[in-house]
Parts: C-alpha cells; structure tokens; sequence
C-alpha cells in the first residue's frame, strides 16, 4: 500500500491540472462567445483547440517542448480563427513558465516571440485590424513580463539546486573524512594489539618447551592484549552501527592512558622511558586521541620492524604546540626510513589537527619519529577533530 499510495498521487496531481483547466477554459470560452458577437461563436473545432492546449499538458513534465508547441500553436490558431477572447492563454502561459523555469530558456522565449509574432503577421495576412495598436503592444508587454517572471523562478531554482549540491557534496566530504579516521583506528588498533600478541606467542613458544613456569605471563599478557583489542573493536564498530549504547568498557583513548600503553608495550620485551617537559594539562578530545594514536603507532612500528630493545617517548607541552617524539635504539641503518601505512596514517592524523609529522634517523641510527601537533582552546570548533 505505502508503495502504490505516491504513484496513485502523482497520477492524481498529474490529471488534475489538464482536467480542471479544461473544464474551465471550455467554460470560459464559451460564456466569452455569448458576451462577444463580433467574434466568432463557439463550435466544435474552438473546442478542440482548448482540448489540445490544455490535454498536453498532462505530458508536460516528461515532454516540455513538444507540449510547449502543441500549445503555442493551439492557441495561435485560436486567437488567427477569431475566437472570443478568453482562458485559452492559460494552457501557454503555464507551458512556457514551466518551459523556462525548467531551464528550456531559448525554447521559451522563442515559443514566446513565435505566439507573440505570429499572431500580429497572421493579422496583418489576414486583414483583421479590429484592435489597436495599443492592444498589440499591450498582448507583447505581457509576454515579456511573463518570461521575465520565468526567468526569475528559474534563477531561484538554479540557486537551490547548486546548494543542495554543495551541501550534498559537504555531507559526502565529511562522510569520507569519517570514513578515514574509522579506518585510521580500525588499523591502529589491530596492529598494536595484534603486534603485541605476535611477539608474546612467540615468546611463549620459545619457553613452552625449555621452561614452561616462564611461559604463563607471555600466555598472560597475550590474553589481555586480545581482551583490550576486542573492547576497543567493539568501540568502533558501535560507531559504524550508529548504537545507543552505553558508554565504552574503557575510557576514550588519550594521554591519560599512556602509562597503561607503556606498560603493556614493555610486556612484549620493548623498555619503554617516558620524558615529559612543561605542565601536563587537559587537552581536546581530537588533540589527545591523536596524541595517543601517534604514540602508540609508533610503538607497534618499533615492535614489529625496528629489532630494537629501548624507546623513548618525550612529550613537550608548549604554549601554543604539543611536541611529541618517539626514539628507538634499533639496527644501524643509512638513508630515509620508509614509511608505510602505519606512518602515513599518522601523518594523516597530524595534518587534520594543522601539525606536522616527519621521520629521520637518530645519530645511532634508529628510527625517530617527530609530530607538531597545534594547541587550541577547549570548546573551539577544531577541539573535536578526529575525535569520535
């Protein structure tokens, strides 16, 4: 019923405007006929000439120009044949409005010239000389009105058709950008958690045999790396699902949960030193989770490529920037480091807070990972950027 309920309107809407103008120019034309002796009376071809205009235009909205000129020459024949004057103009005065509206400007206005120019030659053909010149101009005056009132509508329906579109194209931007960022977490929490219980499975591999007692913290640490990968995964899946839930099992990822990321990271064999200059101070919910991604990305870098054993993490509160760095004591190596999808994705993040993310070797030849993240005021309109 809910499918069919909007087509049987349409249809409704669609008959209604060619019924009821037909009816009322038939009406009209015919009461015209009686008060205007001097015209032509009413007969059967006046009839089908209303038909004609007002009928096409139940086809209007599929075929504005063919219905425009059915209606043009309708009429035009009407006011040759001497008819009463009368309601006939409404069919063309609705076909060439719509026409123009629509955005058929050259067709209109032509359809306008053409009935306009049309009816003052056939007259002049013919040898009807009955009006004035006023009448003439007056006729003309109105059709100029009448497309300049087109055109007015057509200029208004242009303008909210080209803001419907940029804010369609807004929403589609801000879709995307959502999209990133999900994915963004999505890989930095798989990877952490994922890295992390690779090295200790290894770990445990290696002691299950030779001392199994030494094995069970691996075993451990392993369990609760999966606990936390799976609550957080289901963090961010609530998000995609759009879920009324309650909140998280675990606060939001920021700076406050360093020492727990540190702790956790140093389970799977990395150490882990922590340096911080100025005054810690609560930061914007954007500004910290990203802080916290950088960091923890960096660490799953070290984990899984550096073969390094310490890493240190130095966190500046400035005044107006958060200076974040990450150094590992890795393999002695030459050239630029290569970045992959854990560095790009990082650098992404920075970039979306207005900072920077660069990576360099150390003098000792690790990987040193540098992000400028700009400080702005809480309760801005950028202090939620890539929050979520």
């Amino acid at each position: 019923m809910s499918i069919s309920e909007p087509t049987v309107r349409s249809q409704v809407r669609r008959i209604a405007l060619p019924a009821v103008l037909s009816v009322v120019t038939i009406v009209g034309a015919l009461g015209a006929s009686g008060g205007q002796p001097e015209r032509r009376d009413a007969d059967w071809f006046m009839i089908a000439l209303i038909l004609v205009s007002t009928v096409s235009l139940y086809w209007l909205r599929q075929r504005p120009v063919p219905v425009l000129w059915a209606t043009t020459v309708a009429t035009l024949i009407y006011m040759l044949m001497q008819y009463a004057y009368g309601p006939v103009i409404f069919a063309f005065v609705i076909a060439v409005f719509y026409t123009i509206r629509i955005g058929f400007r050259l067709t209109g206005w032509v359809a306008l010239a053409g009935l306009y120019g049309g009816h003052v030659l056939g007259r002049l053909i013919l040898g009807i000389n009955e009006d004035g010149v006023y009448q003439i101009l007056l006729v003309g005056t109105f059709f100029v009105v009448l497309g300049f009132i087109a055109e007015l509508f057509r200029g208004q329906r242009e303008r909210i058709a080209a803001a419907n579109k940029t804010r369609r194209e807004a929403e589609l931007r801000r879709a995307g950008e959502e999209r990133l960022r999900i994915a963004q977490e999505l890989h930095d929490v798989v990877a952490h958690h994922i890295s992390l219980i690779n090295v200790q499975a290894s770990t445990a591999l290696h002691l299950v045999d030779r001392q199994p007692e030494q094995a069970g913290p691996a075993l451990s640490a392993i369990k609760d790396a999966s606990k936390e990968a799976l609550v957080e995964l289901r963090s961010i899946v609530g998000i995609l699902r759009q879920t009324d839930e309650s909140a998280p099992r675990q606060p939001v990822a920021g700076l406050e949960r360093l020492d727990h990321l540190i702790t956790r990271t140093s389970r799977a064999g990395l150490e882990v030193h922590t340096i911080v200059h100025g005054d810690p101070r609560p930061l914007p919910t954007g500004l910290d989770r990203a802080a916290f991604r950088i960091i923890q990305e960096s660490l799953t870098n070290v984990v899984r490529h550096a073969q390094a054993t310490a890493a240190t993490v130095r966190i500046q509160y400035g005044e107006d920037s958060l200076v974040l760095q990450v150094d590992d004591d890795g393999s002695s190596l030459t050239g630029a480091p290569r970045e992959g999808n854990g560095i790009i994705g990082m650098r992404e993040r920075a970039t979306a807070l207005g900072g920077t993310l660069t990576t360099t070797r150390t003098p000792a030849g690790g990987l040193r990972i540098l992000a400028q993240l700009p400080l702005v005021p809480l309760g801005s309109g950028e202090a939620d950027v890539g929050g979520g």
